[in-house]
Protein backbone atom coordinates (compact mmCIF):
# COMPACT_ATOMS: atom_id res chain seq x y z
CA UNK A 1 0.00 0.00 0.00
CA UNK A 2 1.35 3.40 -0.95
CA UNK A 3 1.46 6.19 1.58
CA UNK A 4 -1.84 8.02 2.00
CA UNK A 5 -1.28 11.21 0.03
CA UNK A 6 -4.72 11.98 -1.39
CA UNK A 7 -8.07 11.85 0.40
CA UNK A 8 -9.28 9.01 -1.80
CA UNK A 9 -6.32 6.87 -0.64
CA UNK A 10 -7.93 6.65 2.82
CA UNK A 11 -10.62 3.99 2.14
CA UNK A 12 -8.04 1.83 0.33
CA UNK A 13 -5.82 2.16 3.39
CA UNK A 14 -8.72 0.93 5.55
CA UNK A 15 -9.31 -2.00 3.18
CA UNK A 16 -5.69 -3.08 3.61
CA UNK A 17 -5.10 -2.26 7.29
CA UNK A 18 -8.51 -2.55 8.99
CA UNK A 19 -11.00 -4.20 6.59
CA UNK A 20 -14.32 -3.38 8.22
CA UNK A 21 -17.50 -5.30 7.46
CA UNK A 22 -19.52 -2.43 8.94
CA UNK A 23 -17.83 0.71 7.67
CA UNK A 24 -21.20 2.43 7.23
CA UNK A 25 -24.55 1.61 8.86
CA UNK A 26 -27.94 3.03 7.93
CA UNK A 27 -31.22 2.28 9.68
CA UNK A 28 -33.92 0.93 7.38
CA UNK A 29 -37.18 -0.67 8.48
CA UNK A 30 -35.99 -0.84 12.07
CA UNK A 31 -32.70 -2.57 11.26
CA UNK A 32 -29.16 -1.25 10.82
CA UNK A 33 -28.05 -2.14 7.28
CA UNK A 34 -24.29 -2.36 6.94
CA UNK A 35 -21.93 -1.59 4.07
CA UNK A 36 -18.41 -3.07 4.13
CA UNK A 37 -15.35 -1.13 2.99
CA UNK A 38 -15.08 -3.58 0.08
CA UNK A 39 -18.66 -2.90 -1.09
CA UNK A 40 -18.17 0.82 -0.57
CA UNK A 41 -15.11 0.93 -2.83
CA UNK A 42 -16.85 -1.14 -5.49
CA UNK A 43 -19.58 1.50 -5.70
CA UNK A 44 -17.02 4.31 -5.57
CA UNK A 45 -15.36 2.94 -8.69
CA UNK A 46 -18.69 2.46 -10.48
CA UNK A 47 -19.48 6.14 -9.87
CA UNK A 48 -16.00 7.22 -10.99
CA UNK A 49 -16.46 5.33 -14.28
CA UNK A 50 -19.90 6.87 -14.72
CA UNK A 51 -18.57 10.38 -14.19
CA UNK A 52 -15.93 9.84 -16.87
CA UNK A 53 -18.65 8.59 -19.25
CA UNK A 54 -20.68 11.74 -18.51
CA UNK A 55 -17.73 13.86 -19.62
CA UNK A 56 -16.44 14.93 -16.21
CA UNK A 57 -12.77 15.90 -16.51
CA UNK A 58 -10.05 16.76 -13.97
CA UNK A 59 -10.80 20.16 -12.47
CA UNK A 60 -14.54 20.02 -13.24
CA UNK A 61 -16.84 20.81 -10.31
CA UNK A 62 -19.38 18.23 -9.14
CA UNK A 63 -22.00 19.14 -6.52
CA UNK A 64 -23.47 17.08 -3.66
CA UNK A 65 -26.60 18.36 -1.90
CA UNK A 66 -27.82 15.91 0.73
CA UNK A 67 -28.11 15.11 4.39
CA UNK A 68 -25.65 12.56 5.84
CA UNK A 69 -25.81 9.13 4.19
CA UNK A 70 -23.27 6.67 2.84
CA UNK A 71 -24.09 7.66 -0.75
CA UNK A 72 -22.65 11.11 0.07
CA UNK A 73 -19.32 9.56 1.05
CA UNK A 74 -19.41 7.33 -2.02
CA UNK A 75 -19.70 10.15 -4.55
CA UNK A 76 -17.25 12.28 -2.55
CA UNK A 77 -14.46 9.73 -3.01
CA UNK A 78 -15.57 8.89 -6.58
CA UNK A 79 -15.40 12.53 -7.69
CA UNK A 80 -11.92 13.00 -6.21
CA UNK A 81 -10.58 9.86 -7.91
CA UNK A 82 -11.14 11.30 -11.38
CA UNK A 83 -9.45 14.56 -10.43
CA UNK A 84 -12.70 16.53 -10.27
CA UNK A 85 -13.55 18.95 -7.45
CA UNK A 86 -16.25 18.19 -4.86
CA UNK A 87 -18.62 21.07 -4.09
CA UNK A 88 -20.73 20.09 -1.04
CA UNK A 89 -23.81 22.27 -0.52
CA UNK A 90 -26.08 22.52 2.51
CA UNK A 91 -29.52 21.02 1.83
CA UNK A 92 -31.35 23.80 3.72
CA UNK A 93 -30.15 27.00 2.06
CA UNK A 94 -32.23 29.42 -0.01
CA UNK A 95 -32.88 29.21 -3.75
CA UNK A 96 -30.85 32.41 -4.24
CA UNK A 97 -27.86 30.81 -2.46
CA UNK A 98 -28.18 27.68 -4.63
CA UNK A 99 -28.26 29.85 -7.72
CA UNK A 100 -25.21 31.81 -6.60
CA UNK A 101 -23.10 28.78 -5.59
CA UNK A 102 -23.92 26.69 -8.68
CA UNK A 103 -23.16 29.63 -10.98
CA UNK A 104 -20.00 30.70 -9.18
CA UNK A 105 -18.57 27.17 -9.02
CA UNK A 106 -19.81 26.16 -12.49
CA UNK A 107 -21.14 22.85 -11.22
CA UNK A 108 -21.44 20.38 -14.10
CA UNK A 109 -23.03 17.34 -12.43
CA UNK A 110 -24.94 17.26 -9.14
CA UNK A 111 -26.21 14.55 -6.79
CA UNK A 112 -29.09 15.37 -4.42
CA UNK A 113 -30.55 13.41 -1.53
CA UNK A 114 -34.31 13.45 -1.97
CA UNK A 115 -37.26 14.53 -4.08
CA UNK A 116 -37.65 17.93 -2.43
CA UNK A 117 -34.04 18.85 -3.21
CA UNK A 118 -34.29 17.46 -6.73
CA UNK A 119 -37.38 19.54 -7.46
CA UNK A 120 -35.81 22.65 -5.94
CA UNK A 121 -32.71 22.41 -8.14
CA UNK A 122 -34.58 21.15 -11.19
CA UNK A 123 -36.79 24.26 -10.99
CA UNK A 124 -33.76 26.53 -11.52
CA UNK A 125 -31.69 24.22 -13.74
CA UNK A 126 -32.42 26.38 -16.79
CA UNK A 127 -30.68 29.27 -14.98
CA UNK A 128 -27.56 27.18 -14.30
CA UNK A 129 -25.61 27.18 -17.55
CA UNK A 130 -23.02 24.59 -16.52
CA UNK A 131 -25.34 22.02 -14.91
CA UNK A 132 -25.79 19.16 -17.39
CA UNK A 133 -26.84 16.30 -15.12
CA UNK A 134 -28.88 16.04 -11.90
CA UNK A 135 -29.30 12.75 -10.01
CA UNK A 136 -31.13 11.72 -6.84
CA UNK A 137 -30.02 9.24 -4.17
CA UNK A 138 -33.63 8.33 -3.30
CA UNK A 139 -35.50 6.18 -5.81
CA UNK A 140 -38.31 8.38 -7.18
CA UNK A 141 -40.51 7.85 -10.20
CA UNK A 142 -39.52 9.87 -13.29
CA UNK A 143 -36.38 11.13 -11.55
CA UNK A 144 -32.82 10.18 -12.62
CA UNK A 145 -31.47 7.82 -9.94
CA UNK A 146 -27.80 7.96 -8.94
CA UNK A 147 -27.30 4.31 -9.93
CA UNK A 148 -27.93 5.33 -13.55
CA UNK A 149 -24.41 6.75 -13.33
CA UNK A 150 -23.16 3.18 -12.74
CA UNK A 151 -24.77 2.07 -15.99
CA UNK A 152 -23.37 5.06 -17.89
CA UNK A 153 -19.86 3.94 -16.99
CA UNK A 154 -20.20 0.31 -18.07
CA UNK A 155 -17.74 0.66 -20.96
CA UNK A 156 -15.13 2.66 -19.05
CA UNK A 157 -12.05 0.58 -18.19
CA UNK A 158 -10.66 0.35 -14.66
CA UNK A 159 -7.27 1.33 -16.08
CA UNK A 160 -8.77 4.70 -17.07
CA UNK A 161 -9.69 5.39 -13.44
CA UNK A 162 -6.26 4.19 -12.26
CA UNK A 163 -4.58 6.61 -14.67
CA UNK A 164 -6.72 9.51 -13.48
CA UNK A 165 -5.99 8.70 -9.85
CA UNK A 166 -2.27 8.57 -10.54
CA UNK A 167 -2.39 12.11 -11.94
CA UNK A 168 -3.94 13.63 -8.79
CA UNK A 169 -1.31 15.27 -6.60
CA UNK A 170 -1.30 15.89 -2.87
CA UNK A 171 -1.36 19.66 -3.41
CA UNK A 172 -4.25 19.63 -5.92
CA UNK A 173 -7.62 21.23 -5.21
CA UNK A 174 -9.96 18.60 -3.71
CA UNK A 175 -13.01 20.59 -2.73
CA UNK A 176 -14.63 24.02 -2.68
CA UNK A 177 -16.71 24.58 0.45
CA UNK A 178 -19.00 27.58 0.45
CA UNK A 179 -19.14 29.11 3.90
CA UNK A 180 -22.64 29.87 5.11
CA UNK A 181 -21.58 33.31 6.32
CA UNK A 182 -23.65 35.68 8.40
CA UNK A 183 -23.58 38.46 5.80
CA UNK A 184 -23.25 38.69 2.00
CA UNK A 185 -22.80 35.94 -0.56
CA UNK A 186 -21.12 32.68 0.51
CA UNK A 187 -17.37 32.46 -0.14
CA UNK A 188 -15.93 29.36 -1.80
CA UNK A 189 -13.08 28.05 0.37
CA UNK A 190 -10.59 26.04 -1.72
CA UNK A 191 -9.05 23.11 0.15
CA UNK A 192 -6.43 20.76 -1.25
CA UNK A 193 -5.97 17.08 -0.47
CA UNK A 194 -2.99 18.13 1.66
CA UNK A 195 -5.01 20.71 3.62
CA UNK A 196 -7.54 18.14 4.80
CA UNK A 197 -5.11 15.22 5.13
CA UNK A 198 -2.74 17.26 7.31
CA UNK A 199 -5.67 17.92 9.63
CA UNK A 200 -6.71 14.25 9.70
CA UNK A 201 -3.19 13.13 10.62
CA UNK A 202 -2.72 15.84 13.25
CA UNK A 203 -6.04 14.94 14.91
CA UNK A 204 -5.44 11.18 15.14
CA UNK A 205 -3.93 11.38 18.64
CA UNK A 206 -6.65 13.77 19.80
CA UNK A 207 -9.69 11.50 19.45
CA UNK A 208 -9.92 8.27 21.49
CA UNK A 209 -11.02 6.02 18.61
CA UNK A 210 -9.69 3.00 16.71
CA UNK A 211 -10.86 0.20 14.39
CA UNK A 212 -13.13 -1.14 17.14
CA UNK A 213 -14.95 2.14 17.71
CA UNK A 214 -18.55 2.98 16.85
CA UNK A 215 -19.22 6.59 15.90
CA UNK A 216 -22.55 8.30 15.30
CA UNK A 217 -22.80 11.06 12.71
CA UNK A 218 -25.50 13.69 12.49
CA UNK A 219 -23.81 17.07 12.07
CA UNK A 220 -23.86 18.06 8.38
CA UNK A 221 -21.08 16.25 6.51
CA UNK A 222 -21.12 19.10 3.98
CA UNK A 223 -19.52 21.14 6.78
CA UNK A 224 -15.76 20.69 6.89
CA UNK A 225 -15.74 19.74 10.59
CA UNK A 226 -17.81 16.57 10.29
CA UNK A 227 -16.33 15.78 6.88
CA UNK A 228 -12.74 15.84 8.14
CA UNK A 229 -13.77 13.56 10.97
CA UNK A 230 -15.36 11.13 8.48
CA UNK A 231 -12.00 10.89 6.71
CA UNK A 232 -10.35 10.28 10.09
CA UNK A 233 -12.91 7.62 11.03
CA UNK A 234 -12.28 5.89 7.68
CA UNK A 235 -8.52 6.05 8.24
CA UNK A 236 -8.85 4.51 11.72
CA UNK A 237 -11.30 1.84 10.53
CA UNK A 238 -14.21 2.95 12.75
CA UNK A 239 -17.81 1.89 12.13
CA UNK A 240 -19.82 4.97 11.11
CA UNK A 241 -23.54 5.02 11.94
CA UNK A 242 -25.86 7.57 10.35
CA UNK A 243 -28.50 9.04 12.68
CA UNK A 244 -31.96 8.80 11.11
CA UNK A 245 -32.72 12.47 11.70
CA UNK A 246 -32.07 15.28 14.16
CA UNK A 247 -35.28 14.24 15.96
CA UNK A 248 -34.07 10.66 16.57
CA UNK A 249 -30.56 11.44 17.82
CA UNK A 250 -31.38 10.47 21.42
CA UNK A 251 -32.86 7.11 20.38
CA UNK A 252 -30.03 6.42 17.94
CA UNK A 253 -27.40 7.18 20.59
CA UNK A 254 -29.02 4.69 22.97
CA UNK A 255 -29.15 2.03 20.22
CA UNK A 256 -25.69 2.48 18.73
CA UNK A 257 -23.91 3.18 22.05
CA UNK A 258 -21.28 5.27 20.25
CA UNK A 259 -17.78 5.66 21.62
CA UNK A 260 -17.38 9.02 19.89
CA UNK A 261 -19.67 11.57 18.30
CA UNK A 262 -19.53 15.24 17.45
CA UNK A 263 -21.87 17.98 18.58
CA UNK A 264 -22.28 21.73 18.58
CA UNK A 265 -22.85 23.67 21.83
CA UNK A 266 -26.50 24.34 20.99
CA UNK A 267 -27.19 20.61 20.92
CA UNK A 268 -25.35 20.02 24.19
CA UNK A 269 -27.38 22.82 25.77
CA UNK A 270 -30.55 21.03 24.73
CA UNK A 271 -29.30 17.70 26.12
CA UNK A 272 -28.51 19.42 29.42
CA UNK A 273 -31.92 21.12 29.52
CA UNK A 274 -33.66 17.75 29.06
CA UNK A 275 -31.60 16.21 31.86
CA UNK A 276 -32.44 19.11 34.17
CA UNK A 277 -36.13 18.86 33.26
CA UNK A 278 -36.03 15.21 34.40
CA UNK A 279 -34.41 16.35 37.62
CA UNK A 280 -37.20 18.86 38.20
CA UNK A 281 -39.73 16.03 38.05
CA UNK A 282 -38.07 14.19 40.95
CA UNK A 283 -39.26 14.52 44.53
CA UNK A 284 -37.90 13.92 48.01
CA UNK A 285 -34.48 12.39 48.52
CA UNK A 286 -34.03 11.64 44.80
CA UNK A 287 -34.49 15.31 43.95
CA UNK A 288 -32.12 16.39 46.71
CA UNK A 289 -29.44 13.94 45.52
CA UNK A 290 -29.85 15.05 41.90
CA UNK A 291 -29.31 18.72 42.63
CA UNK A 292 -26.54 17.95 45.16
CA UNK A 293 -24.71 16.16 42.32
CA UNK A 294 -25.29 19.05 39.90
CA UNK A 295 -24.01 21.53 42.51
CA UNK A 296 -20.92 19.38 43.00
CA UNK A 297 -20.37 19.23 39.23
CA UNK A 298 -20.54 23.02 38.96
CA UNK A 299 -17.44 23.19 41.17
CA UNK A 300 -15.51 20.73 39.00
CA UNK A 301 -12.22 21.54 37.39
CA UNK A 302 -9.65 19.20 35.95
CA UNK A 303 -6.93 20.79 38.09
CA UNK A 304 -6.41 20.68 41.85
CA UNK A 305 -9.41 19.14 43.61
CA UNK A 306 -9.15 17.69 47.12
CA UNK A 307 -9.43 13.99 47.93
CA UNK A 308 -12.70 14.77 49.75
CA UNK A 309 -14.14 16.40 46.62
CA UNK A 310 -13.05 13.44 44.50
CA UNK A 311 -14.68 11.04 46.93
CA UNK A 312 -17.98 12.96 46.81
CA UNK A 313 -17.76 13.09 43.02
CA UNK A 314 -17.29 9.32 42.83
CA UNK A 315 -20.54 8.92 44.81
CA UNK A 316 -22.33 11.39 42.53
CA UNK A 317 -21.10 9.55 39.45
CA UNK A 318 -22.35 6.25 40.80
CA UNK A 319 -25.77 7.45 42.00
CA UNK A 320 -26.66 10.20 39.52
CA UNK A 321 -24.28 10.68 36.62
CA UNK A 322 -24.27 7.01 35.63
CA UNK A 323 -27.87 7.59 34.47
CA UNK A 324 -26.73 10.56 32.36
CA UNK A 325 -24.10 8.31 30.80
CA UNK A 326 -26.73 5.65 30.04
CA UNK A 327 -28.83 8.28 28.24
CA UNK A 328 -25.81 8.78 25.95
CA UNK A 329 -25.38 5.06 25.32
CA UNK A 330 -23.19 4.29 28.31
CA UNK A 331 -19.97 3.86 26.32
CA UNK A 332 -19.10 7.43 25.33
CA UNK A 333 -15.36 8.10 25.45
CA UNK A 334 -15.55 11.59 23.98
CA UNK A 335 -17.88 14.16 22.49
CA UNK A 336 -16.04 16.52 20.16
CA UNK A 337 -17.55 20.00 20.34
CA UNK A 338 -16.90 22.78 17.86
CA UNK A 339 -18.40 25.46 15.61
CA UNK A 340 -19.20 27.87 18.47
CA UNK A 341 -18.12 28.59 22.04
CA UNK A 342 -19.22 26.11 24.70
CA UNK A 343 -20.38 27.48 28.04
CA UNK A 344 -17.57 26.71 30.53
CA UNK A 345 -20.22 25.74 33.10
CA UNK A 346 -21.60 23.13 30.71
CA UNK A 347 -18.14 21.73 30.00
CA UNK A 348 -17.50 21.57 33.75
CA UNK A 349 -20.73 19.69 34.48
CA UNK A 350 -20.33 17.14 31.68
CA UNK A 351 -16.69 16.48 32.56
CA UNK A 352 -17.68 16.01 36.21
CA UNK A 353 -20.33 13.54 35.04
CA UNK A 354 -17.53 11.59 33.32
CA UNK A 355 -18.89 12.54 29.88
CA UNK A 356 -15.78 14.08 28.32
CA UNK A 357 -16.51 16.99 26.00
CA UNK A 358 -13.43 17.90 24.00
CA UNK A 359 -13.92 21.48 22.85
CA UNK A 360 -11.93 22.56 19.83
CA UNK A 361 -11.54 25.52 17.51
CA UNK A 362 -11.19 25.98 13.79
CA UNK A 363 -12.63 27.43 10.62
CA UNK A 364 -13.49 26.16 7.16
CA UNK A 365 -10.39 28.04 5.99
CA UNK A 366 -8.19 25.95 8.33
CA UNK A 367 -9.52 22.53 7.26
CA UNK A 368 -10.87 23.01 10.03
CA UNK A 369 -9.10 22.24 13.33
CA UNK A 370 -6.56 24.66 14.80
CA UNK A 371 -6.64 23.45 18.41
CA UNK A 372 -8.57 21.04 20.62
CA UNK A 373 -8.70 19.84 24.21
CA UNK A 374 -7.76 16.18 24.52
CA UNK A 375 -6.54 13.52 26.94
CA UNK A 376 -2.95 13.49 25.59
CA UNK A 377 -2.10 17.20 25.69
CA UNK A 378 -4.50 18.21 28.45
CA UNK A 379 -7.92 19.75 29.05
CA UNK A 380 -8.52 23.28 30.29
CA UNK A 381 -12.13 24.35 30.74
CA UNK A 382 -12.87 27.68 29.10
CA UNK A 383 -10.20 27.14 26.43
CA UNK A 384 -10.18 25.37 23.05
CA UNK A 385 -7.12 23.31 23.94
CA UNK A 386 -3.62 23.07 22.54
CA UNK A 387 -2.64 23.88 18.97
CA UNK A 388 -2.20 20.94 16.59
CA UNK A 389 1.28 19.74 15.67
CA UNK A 390 2.49 21.48 12.53
CA UNK A 391 0.14 24.43 13.02
CA UNK A 392 1.35 27.81 14.29
CA UNK A 393 -0.68 30.49 16.06
CA UNK A 394 0.23 34.07 16.89
CA UNK A 395 -1.70 37.20 17.79
CA UNK A 396 -2.01 40.52 16.00
CA UNK A 397 -1.65 43.69 18.12
CA UNK A 398 -5.46 43.86 18.49
CA UNK A 399 -5.58 40.25 19.73
CA UNK A 400 -6.73 38.70 16.46
CA UNK A 401 -5.69 35.06 16.08
CA UNK A 402 -3.42 34.39 13.09
CA UNK A 403 -2.87 30.82 11.86
CA UNK A 404 -0.18 29.33 9.65
CA UNK A 405 0.32 25.73 8.59
CA UNK A 406 -0.48 22.98 6.07
CA UNK A 407 -4.17 23.20 7.01
CA UNK A 408 -4.58 26.81 5.78
CA UNK A 409 -6.69 26.98 2.62
CA UNK A 410 -5.44 27.59 -0.90
CA UNK A 411 -7.67 30.68 -1.06
CA UNK A 412 -11.21 31.81 -1.91
CA UNK A 413 -12.54 30.66 -5.28
CA UNK A 414 -12.82 33.53 -7.77
CA UNK A 415 -11.97 36.04 -5.01
CA UNK A 416 -8.24 36.85 -5.24
CA UNK A 417 -8.66 40.21 -3.48
CA UNK A 418 -10.45 38.62 -0.53
CA UNK A 419 -7.78 35.89 -0.40
CA UNK A 420 -5.03 38.53 -0.25
CA UNK A 421 -6.97 40.34 2.49
CA UNK A 422 -7.27 37.25 4.71
CA UNK A 423 -3.88 35.58 4.02
CA UNK A 424 -0.98 37.97 4.35
CA UNK A 425 2.28 37.90 2.39
CA UNK A 426 3.92 35.66 5.00
CA UNK A 427 1.14 33.06 4.78
CA UNK A 428 -0.63 33.93 8.05
CA UNK A 429 -4.41 33.51 7.87
CA UNK A 430 -6.31 36.23 9.74
CA UNK A 431 -9.16 34.40 11.47
CA UNK A 432 -11.29 37.34 12.58
CA UNK A 433 -11.38 35.80 16.08
CA UNK A 434 -9.90 37.41 19.18
CA UNK A 435 -8.00 35.25 21.62
CA UNK A 436 -5.16 34.71 24.04
CA UNK A 437 -2.96 31.94 25.41
CA UNK A 438 -3.61 30.49 28.86
CA UNK A 439 -0.58 29.03 30.68
CA UNK A 440 1.37 29.58 27.42
CA UNK A 441 -0.28 26.42 26.12
CA UNK A 442 -4.04 26.56 25.81
CA UNK A 443 -5.78 28.78 23.27
CA UNK A 444 -8.74 30.79 24.53
CA UNK A 445 -11.22 32.51 22.22
CA UNK A 446 -12.68 35.69 23.63
CA UNK A 447 -14.84 36.85 20.71
CA UNK A 448 -15.34 37.39 17.01
CA UNK A 449 -13.53 40.51 15.86
CA UNK A 450 -16.44 41.40 13.56
CA UNK A 451 -19.00 40.89 16.33
CA UNK A 452 -17.35 43.15 18.90
CA UNK A 453 -19.10 46.52 18.79
CA UNK A 454 -18.94 49.94 20.36
CA UNK A 455 -21.75 51.79 22.06
CA UNK A 456 -22.25 55.46 21.17
CA UNK A 457 -20.16 56.26 24.24
CA UNK A 458 -17.17 54.51 22.61
CA UNK A 459 -17.14 51.51 24.96
CA UNK A 460 -16.41 48.04 23.55
CA UNK A 461 -18.95 45.25 24.06
CA UNK A 462 -18.02 41.56 23.53
CA UNK A 463 -21.42 39.97 22.84
CA UNK A 464 -20.58 36.27 22.44
CA UNK A 465 -18.85 35.96 25.81
CA UNK A 466 -21.81 37.71 27.49
CA UNK A 467 -24.36 35.57 25.66
CA UNK A 468 -22.65 32.37 26.78
CA UNK A 469 -22.75 33.54 30.38
CA UNK A 470 -26.42 34.59 30.30
CA UNK A 471 -27.42 31.24 28.71
CA UNK A 472 -26.35 29.53 31.92
CA UNK A 473 -29.80 30.53 33.18
CA UNK A 474 -32.45 27.92 32.46
CA UNK A 475 -34.91 30.76 31.97
CA UNK A 476 -32.95 31.87 28.89
CA UNK A 477 -32.99 29.60 25.84
CA UNK A 478 -31.29 32.01 23.41
CA UNK A 479 -30.01 35.56 23.67
CA UNK A 480 -28.52 38.17 21.35
CA UNK A 481 -26.77 41.18 22.87
CA UNK A 482 -27.33 44.35 20.82
CA UNK A 483 -26.40 48.03 21.08
CA UNK A 484 -23.91 48.95 18.36
CA UNK A 485 -23.71 52.76 18.20
CA UNK A 486 -26.48 52.99 20.80
CA UNK A 487 -26.36 54.53 24.28
CA UNK A 488 -26.36 51.15 26.06
CA UNK A 489 -26.36 47.37 25.49
CA UNK A 490 -29.70 45.56 25.43
CA UNK A 491 -30.76 42.00 24.67
CA UNK A 492 -33.27 40.06 22.62
CA UNK A 493 -34.10 36.96 24.65
CA UNK A 494 -35.91 33.76 23.71
CA UNK A 495 -37.23 32.37 27.02
CA UNK A 496 -36.75 28.73 27.97
CA UNK A 497 -40.45 27.97 27.48
CA UNK A 498 -40.37 24.31 28.61
CA UNK A 499 -38.53 25.17 31.82
CA UNK A 500 -40.74 28.19 32.48
CA UNK A 501 -43.84 25.95 32.38
CA UNK A 502 -42.24 23.73 35.05
CA UNK A 503 -41.32 26.81 37.09
CA UNK A 504 -44.89 28.12 36.77
CA UNK A 505 -46.29 24.89 38.26
CA UNK A 506 -44.06 25.29 41.31
CA UNK A 507 -45.36 28.86 41.66
CA UNK A 508 -48.98 27.68 41.31
CA UNK A 509 -49.28 29.48 37.98
CA UNK A 510 -51.08 27.61 35.22
CA UNK A 511 -49.20 28.16 31.96
CA UNK A 512 -50.10 24.83 30.32
CA UNK A 513 -52.64 26.35 27.94
CA UNK A 514 -50.67 29.50 27.20
CA UNK A 515 -48.96 30.01 23.86
CA UNK A 516 -45.28 30.97 23.71
CA UNK A 517 -46.34 34.47 22.78
CA UNK A 518 -48.56 34.73 25.87
CA UNK A 519 -45.73 33.43 28.06
CA UNK A 520 -43.28 35.93 26.56
CA UNK A 521 -45.74 38.74 27.31
CA UNK A 522 -46.49 37.55 30.86
CA UNK A 523 -45.40 40.09 33.45
CA UNK A 524 -44.35 37.44 36.00
CA UNK A 525 -42.10 35.81 33.40
CA UNK A 526 -40.62 39.13 32.38
CA UNK A 527 -39.87 40.03 36.01
CA UNK A 528 -38.24 36.62 36.63
CA UNK A 529 -36.01 36.85 33.55
CA UNK A 530 -35.14 40.44 34.44
CA UNK A 531 -34.03 39.12 37.84
CA UNK A 532 -31.68 36.67 36.06
CA UNK A 533 -30.31 39.47 33.88
CA UNK A 534 -29.79 41.71 36.88
CA UNK A 535 -27.83 38.92 38.59
CA UNK A 536 -25.53 38.39 35.63
CA UNK A 537 -25.07 42.15 35.17
CA UNK A 538 -23.10 42.25 38.43
CA UNK A 539 -20.30 40.41 36.62
CA UNK A 540 -19.77 43.28 34.19
CA UNK A 541 -18.71 46.89 34.18
CA UNK A 542 -21.47 49.50 34.17
CA UNK A 543 -21.03 50.21 30.44
CA UNK A 544 -21.43 46.48 29.59
CA UNK A 545 -24.54 45.79 31.64
CA UNK A 546 -27.77 44.92 29.83
CA UNK A 547 -30.07 47.87 30.45
CA UNK A 548 -33.20 46.64 28.65
CA UNK A 549 -34.55 43.31 27.44
CA UNK A 550 -37.27 42.18 25.08
CA UNK A 551 -38.66 38.64 25.11
CA UNK A 552 -39.28 36.92 21.77
CA UNK A 553 -41.98 34.26 21.30
CA UNK A 554 -40.10 32.22 18.66
CA UNK A 555 -36.79 30.40 18.82
CA UNK A 556 -34.04 31.40 16.38
CA UNK A 557 -33.79 28.60 13.79
CA UNK A 558 -32.01 27.65 10.57
CA UNK A 559 -35.38 27.48 8.81
CA UNK A 560 -36.22 30.97 9.99
CA UNK A 561 -32.88 32.16 8.55
CA UNK A 562 -31.77 33.47 11.96
CA UNK A 563 -29.08 30.77 12.37
CA UNK A 564 -26.38 29.52 10.04
CA UNK A 565 -26.34 25.74 9.33
CA UNK A 566 -23.80 25.45 12.15
CA UNK A 567 -26.18 27.28 14.53
CA UNK A 568 -24.40 30.62 14.77
CA UNK A 569 -26.54 33.76 15.12
CA UNK A 570 -27.10 35.70 11.89
CA UNK A 571 -26.94 38.97 13.75
CA UNK A 572 -27.66 41.30 10.86
CA UNK A 573 -30.73 39.33 9.78
CA UNK A 574 -32.05 39.09 13.35
CA UNK A 575 -31.67 42.86 13.75
CA UNK A 576 -33.58 43.43 10.49
CA UNK A 577 -36.28 40.91 11.40
CA UNK A 578 -36.91 42.45 14.82
CA UNK A 579 -36.26 46.05 13.82
CA UNK A 580 -39.54 47.26 15.34
CA UNK A 581 -38.66 45.70 18.69
CA UNK A 582 -35.09 47.05 18.57
CA UNK A 583 -36.38 50.51 17.72
CA UNK A 584 -38.77 50.28 20.68
CA UNK A 585 -35.85 49.49 23.01
CA UNK A 586 -33.95 52.59 21.96
CA UNK A 587 -36.77 55.03 21.17
CA UNK A 588 -36.43 56.77 24.54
Amino acid sequence: MKEVKRLFDIPYYQLEKHPNERTFSTKRNGEWDKVSIQSFLEKVNLVSKGLVALGVKPGDRVGVVSSNRYEWNTVDIAIQQVGAVVVPVYPNISISDYRYIFTDAGIKVCFVGNQELYEKLHSIQSDLAALDHLYCFDQIENTPHWEEVFIAGTDVESQTIDALKANVRNEDLATIIYTSGTTGNPKGVMLSHNNLLSNVMACLERIPADEYSRVLTFLPVCHVYERMLHYMYLYLGCSIYFAESMDTIGDNIREVKPHVFTAVPRLLEKVYDKIMAKGDELTGIKRSLFFWAVGLAEQYDVVGKSAWYKFKLSIARKLIFSKWQEALGGETKAIASGSAALQPRLARIFLAADIPILEGYGLTETSPVVSVNDFVNGIRIGTVGTVLKGVKVKFAPDGEILVKGPNVMMGYYNLPDKTAEDIDAEGWFHTGDIGEMVEDKFLKITDRKKEIFKTSGGKFIIPQAMENKFKESRFIEQIMVIGENQKFPAALIVPGFAFIKEWAKRKNLNFDQLSNEEIANNEAVRERIQKEVTGFNTLYGNWEQIKKIELLPKEFTIEGNELTPTLKLKRKIILEKYKTIVDKIYQD
